[in-house]
This record gives structure tokens, C-alpha cells and sequence, in this order.
């Protein structure tokens, strides 16, 4: 779904009273193209929004209406929901609230956000039930109570000739019964207030997720913190291994171990233990990989007011949501060392977003780059503007940054068409793919394959597809769309954000039944499934 830009233009100009020739000439476009722009029949992107932007004094991301585009994609995740799929939505109905009653369309988003928490949270004690050994103990004592309560009551009440110290015997055991009653059911509601009090309404992965979009992906206090950071390392030494090194042994007294067999208790490929000062690495991990836990590793311990201000100011309800937040801010801040703003962003803009070429010229690692492209987002310094994705073998997705406009699933599986599966198909080689929405949007995609060397014959190389998203707007200015005719839309790819949002009735790839849409007269149509297919079929 696209926010009116054109409409926003349009009325930003007549509220500073510029004429359409005025501006047309002071962006360098003809009045005529300005009209088609203004009236939604051009579509506008990269520098020339940017200009545009400049010349009516307006915040980029409030002239593209991102912030409506996010409240765009919570409504589509909650009329998506099973409870009220068969209501009879109007095609354009969540567009329409979003314009007209912005305040009702967040409200019907963060109730829906509190429904699935609690949703979550009613699972997730269900598991407990299921599988606690000590809350299983707890309900077979409060069973084997209530039975024997009722035993005693049973005797009482059908036996008539009881002898007055039998009926006191019976009485004394139901209240014994009671009381230890009363301390199992205490008990098993105080176990449940700490499973409460330790869980959110949302999960922590999704909280950070609204930090990014909050920040829309970048973080200019971090970045002038890694600017500092940087230069401090290069006045040591060449920005690498060995620097990095000398100063966590300088600085810290922090011994790094590379290879050998792992210190007990330090599982995966890397591990810092703070109380023995020893950072331990695997003899497999990989020179980027390398240098960035080691740089994440210097500017936590050199910086951490700076990570400490950015966590102060968000919105974390859990310390769980706080360890992963820190851990995000401390790799966010290492990026941003290894690849620092300016002179990344002018290499990335000279090899036109050739990732491949990037890794070279720093060092680093395919989806390190690829992480790094999505932060470029200084106000007046952008670079093209990319979402992020990572999924595993099976298809869940397992990391996002969104891109305003793209609506990204937040968990689970995207629409099985996307590059970011085919990419499995050719391992590590990109894929690029544009694609075209139901409202008409269209993006490229870039994804590859990467894949982490293992330690030995025993072990399993994990192997994960990462894919860029980017609006065809701005596919011109990447190598990727080197080759293509972005303005033919036959060859486009017909997709959708997952079978569930997916409103193509004809798609063969279909896995779930959709949001049913509804008929003229109200009537509820069947799923949108092609003709004699069925669910799970794999021919």
C-alpha cells in the first residue's frame, strides 16, 4: 500500500504558497511532470524526492508517509486475523480509516497487538501445564485434595449411623485436606505471577522490531560514537585484528583465544566470559566474522553510556527485551565501526550497491554489508533505501528491518515466491527478482545464500538466505538492476506478503486459505484458492 505522496506534495506547496513552475524548476523537472506527480499518476523516488523534500522544508519520512504505512501493515496483520476474516471488509476500508481516523486505525492495531499477546501468554501456560514438571506436581496434588475432600464429604452425607468420632475423624480430614489445599493452589498462583511479571504483552523480538521502525533504522548518536571509536583504534594501529586485539589487552585485560578446544561452558562459535577477561573465538569463524565480534566486543566495554542512553529512551517492558536490545545497539555500533557512514555510503553509491565488492574493499561479510546498506539513513546523506530479510532452511523468517511500504511478515513464512526462497536453490549466488504486489507496488529483491563453516565433520553447516528489498524506483541505482527494463511490469513476479495477506486468487503457490473478501451483496466467498486445488497439495 502507497501513502499519497503526490497529494502530500501538492499540499505542502500551496501551504508555503510556491507555484507548480516555481518548484518544477527548482527541482529540475518539467510543470507537467510535477502535475502527473502531484496528482498520484507518477510514482516519485530517490534523489528527486529528496530535493523535493529540501525545497519544501518537510521531514522526508513525513512526506512519504511512513508512519501511516506501518499503521498501513498492523491493520493488514489484524483484519488477517482467523477471528475476523469473514467479515466484510471494503477493498480500500483500512486505507480509508488510516486517512480519515488515524487514531481508531491505532487503536484497532494495539488492541489486536494486545489480543495476540495474550493469546501468547494463554499458550504459553498451556505449555507450562503440559510440560512443568513442578506445575504438573502442583495440579496432581490439588486433584488428589479435591479427591479426597470429596471422599470424606461423600461418607459424611451417605453413611447415616456414623459414630460421633468417626464423623469428627472425616471432618478433621477435610479440613487438613483444605489447608494443604490452600498452600498447593498459593503456590501454583505465585509460580503463575512470576510468569507473568517476567512476560510482556508483546514479544521481545517485536519490541525490538518497533525500535528500529521508531528510528526507521539508524542511529546517529551510535554512529558519532563509532566515528570516535574508530579514529581511537586507527591512532593505535591499522584498523584490523591486531589492533583490536592489542587494545582489549591494553586496555581491558582481555585475553583473546582463537581456536582450540572451546573453555567449558562456551558453546557456538564465539563467547566472552567477563570474569576470567577471556574472549574466545572458534579456529573455523572467518576473518569478518572475527573482526566484527571483536570490535561489537571494544565498543560495548568503551561505550557503554552511549548504548545505556539509546536503551534509556525505548520502550522495553522485559529484561529479556533489554539483553537482546543491547546485544542489537552493540552489533548496530560494530557496523558501524568496521563500516563507517560516509566513506561506506560514497563506496557503496560509486560500486552502485555491488554487495559482493563491498565485502572486499572492508573485510566483512556478506550480510554484514547487507545490514549495514539498511542504516543509511542520515538525513541528507541517504543511500538507497533497503528492508532486510533472513530466513532459515524452513522457511521462517528469523531476522527483519522494514522498509515503509513493503509489508514484511513479522514472524513465521513470507509469500513462498520471494527470491529469499529461490536463493536456496543456487547457493550462494545472488538472485535478484521484481516483484509486484496486488496494489501495484512493485521491488526488487536481492537475495543470496550464506553459510558458516563448521568446526568439524560432525557438525551440521548452518545455512541461511538474506535478502534487500528495495522500491523499483530506486533498482536503478544499484547494479542489480543492471540489464532490466524496470518499465515493462509483463515480466514482474505477481507476489504477495504471505498466503495469509495475499489476495491473488489465481496463485498456484497458494498454502493458506486468505482474507476472504466479500461479495456485492455481503455474502461470503469462498477461499482464494485456484480451481481444484487443495490445501497442502504438491503437485
Amino acid at each position: 500500500m502507497r501513502a499519497p505522496i503526490g497529494f502530500r506534495i501538492s499540499s505542502r506547496r500551496k501551504s508555503l504558497k510556491i507555484s507548480q513552475a516555481a518548484l518544477a524548476r527548482l527541482i529540475g523537472i518539467s510543470p507537467s511532470y510535477l502535475n502527473l506527480i502531484e496528482n498520484n499518476k507518477r510514482d516519485i523516488g530517490g534523489a528527486l524526492l529528496n530535493r523535493v523534500a529540501q525545497h519544501l522544508h518537510i521531514d522526508i519520512d513525513e512526506l512519504a508517509g511512513r508512519a501511516e504505512q506501518k499503521l498501513l501493515q498492523d491493520l493488514e496483520e489484524a483484519f488477517a486475523d482467523p477471528m475476523l476474516e469473514s467479515l466484510p471488509f471494503r477493498p480500500d476500508e483500512r486505507r480509508e480509516l488510516v486517512a480519515q481516523y488515524p487514531a481508531s486505525g491505532a487503536a484497532l492495531a494495539r488492541m489486536h497487538r494486545a489480543y495476540t499477546g495474550a493469546q501468547l501468554s494463554a499458550d504459553a501456560y498451556a505449555d507450562r501445564l503440559r510440560s512443568d514438571p513442578l506445575l504438573s506436581q502442583f495440579l496432581h496434588q490439588i486433584l488428589s485434595g479435591v479427591t479426597a475432600i470429596r471422599s470424606s464429604a461423600e461418607i459424611l452425607v451417605d453413611v447415616p449411623d456414623l459414630g460421633e468420632a468417626e464423623r469428627q475423624q472425616f471432618l478433621a480430614a477435610i479440613g487438613r485436606e483444605t489447608l494443604a489445599l490452600t498452600d498447593v493452589a498459593r503456590n501454583l498462583i505465585g509460580q503463575f505471577d512470576i510468569a507473568r511479571r517476567d512476560r510482556s504483552d508483546i514479544s521481545p523480538a517485536r519490541e525490538i522490531d518497533d525500535l528500529l521502525i521508531e528510528q526507521n533504522n539508524h542511529f546517529p548518536e551510535l554512529e558519532i560514537a563509532a566515528d570516535a571509536l574508530r579514529n581511537e583504534i586507527e591512532q593505535a594501529g591499522p584498523f584490523g585484528m591486531a589492533t583490536l586485539i592489542q587494545l582489549l589487552e591494553e586496555r581491558f585485560g582481555i585475553a583473546v583465544n582463537i581456536g582450540g578446544t572451546a573453555p567449558e561452558g562456551f558453546p557456538g562459535q564465539y563467547r566472552f566470559d567477563g570474569q576470567q577477561r577471556i574472549m574466545w573465538l572458534q579456529g573455523s569463524t572467518k576473518l569478518a566474522t572475527r573482526q566484527f565480534q571483536l570490535a561489537r566486543l571494544f565498543g560495548e566495554l568503551t561505550a557503554p553510556d552511549a548504548i545505556a542512553q539509546q536503551l534509556k529512551n525505548a520502550r522495553l517492558s522485559s529484561p529479556v527485551a533489554q539483553r537482546l536490545a543491547s546485544r542489537a545497539l552493540g552489533s548496530y555500533l560494530a557496523g558501524a565501526m568496521i563500516l563507517p557512514y560516509s566513506r561506506f555510503r560514497q563506496h557503496a553509491e560509486a560500486a552502485a550497491y555491488d554487495i559482493d565488492h563491498l565485502c572486499q574493499i572492508y573485510h566483512a561479510s556478506y550480510e554484514q554489508v547487507a545490514q549495514r546498506l539498511v542504516t543509511l539513513r542520515r538525513p541528507g546523506e541517504e543511500g538507497v533505501p533497503f528492508g532486510f530479510l533472513r530466513s532459515d532452511p524452513a522457511g521462517r523468517l528469523t531476522k527483519h528491518f522494514p522498509l515503509p511500504g513493503l509489508l514484511l511478515p513479522n514472524s513465521g513464512h513470507a509469500c513462498p515466491l520471494w527470491a529469499i526462497y529461490g536463493a536456496f536453490r543456487t547457493p550462494e549466488t545472488p538472485v535478484r527478482q521484481v516483484v509486484r504486489f496486488s496494489d501495484g507496488s512493485r521491488y526488487l529483491f536481492i537475495a543470496r545464500t550464506v553459510q558458516r563453516r563448521t568446526a568439524s565433520f560432525r557438525e551440521q553447516a548452518p545455512t541461511a538466505s538474506i535478502m534487500l528489498a528495495c522500491d523499483v524506483l530506486h533498482a536503478d541505482r544499484t547494479i542489480y538492476g543492471s540489464g532490466l527494463d524496470l518499465s515493462d511490469t509483463s515480466s514482474d513476479v505477481p507476489v504477495g506478503p504471505s498466503c495469509r495477506l495475499c489476495t491473488r486468487r489465481e496463485c498456484p503457490s497458494r498454502q493458506e486459505e486468505a482474507l476472504s473478501p466479500t461479495g456485492a451483496n455481503g455474502e461470503i466467498r469462498a477461499p482464494l484458492l485456484p480451481p481444484g486445488f487443495q490445501l497442502g497439495d504438491s503437485t
